[in-house]
């Protein structure tokens, strides 16, 4: 199924309205390769047959799954491990002693897919830190697609998906095997909030103080004027010592000043600017990457 560029068109100006996403004509096979199952499922013959049906007005219902479609949802658990090995090793055990007093801790996990993410720092905290039995543990996850946030809410995933970055030790300890699939036990799924949040809208749900933000391998699919609002609500939500993970290819320079680059062990992370000079100690395995 192939679609004309006229209705390619469409449907990149449907997503970049609805989601903020920049999909380019240099996306247009993943287009076409993603909405055949929906062609299909709606009787289709045709690729240019849907998007006419989708051209109709009020077929939201229609839209939104057009939009959910074009969203990446590719996501393994413990993805790049470092992010995780500095939460383990340095940023968890600092934020414990910096919040001893109130007994709270606050991480996000935004576009989180189907969930692998924050059961990864689920299981994490539930492994490593059982001082935190007690502490008022906020672990909120977002992402712009209701039906992924469904399938994340449930915590049953695929033989293959387990199979990818989960430890075996981890697998015996947290799941259980339902039929062909695995489901991550109740212990874990209770310490996670799912809800529905669209990054690139100009109202979000209200979200606490927050101590971690994953945001990893998102801004890439905006344009830089999106970036810009969406660094400066987290900017406004992070707490003055907090950490921003962003992916391996993302970066505030030039985007939002107000951060500065720092490494934490073997990993990247972003923190607000002039905090590694204002804190009256740093611990060895934390510097300052970027300093003007």
């Amino acid at each position: 199924m192939s679609l004309t560029l006229e209705n390619f068109d469409y449907v990149d100006e449907l997503v970049r309205q609805q989601s903020a996403i920049v999909l380019g004509r240099d996306k247009r096979y993943l287009a076409e390769t993603r909405l055949a199952s929906l062609a299909r499922e709606e009787g289709c013959e045709s690729l240019n047959e849907f998007v006419t049906r989708l051209r109709v007005p009020h077929n939201n219902g229609l839209r939104a799954k057009v939009v959910e479609a074009m969203t990446t949802n590719e996501t393994l658990f413990f993805r790049d491990s470092h992010p995780f090995e500095s939460l383990r090793q340095t940023i968890v055990p600092k934020l414990i002693e910096r919040r001893s007093a109130q007994r709270s801790l606050s991480i996000w996990s935004a576009a989180c897919s189907s969930g692998q993410e924050p059961y990864s720092i689920a299981m994490l905290l539930h492994e490593h830190f059982p001082v935190l039995q007690g502490w008022n543990v906020r672990l909120i996850a977002t992402d712009l697609c209701a039906g992924m946030i469904e399938r994340a809410r449930l915590g049953r995933f695929r033989q293959l998906e387990v199979n990818r970055g989960l430890p075996a030790a981890y697998l015996v300890k947290y799941f259980q095997r339902e039929g062909l699939d695995w489901q991550i036990n109740s212990n874990v799924r209770r310490l996670v909030q799912f809800l529905q949040l669209n990054l690139a809208a100009d109202n979000w749900p209200a979200l606490p103080p927050l101590d971690v933000i994953f945001l990893r391998n998102v801004l890439i699919y905006f344009e830089v004027p999106t970036r810009k609002q969406i660094l400066g609500k987290i900017r406004r939500l992070l707490r003055p010592d907090g950490y921003l993970f962003l992916g391996g290819a993302e970066t505030t320079f030039h985007v939002d000043d107000a951060f500065e680059c720092v490494s934490v062990d073997s990993s990247k992370c972003f923190r607000l600017r002039d905090v590694c000079r204002t804190e009256p100690r740093q611990p060895d395995n934390i510097h300052c990457l970027v300093t003007s």
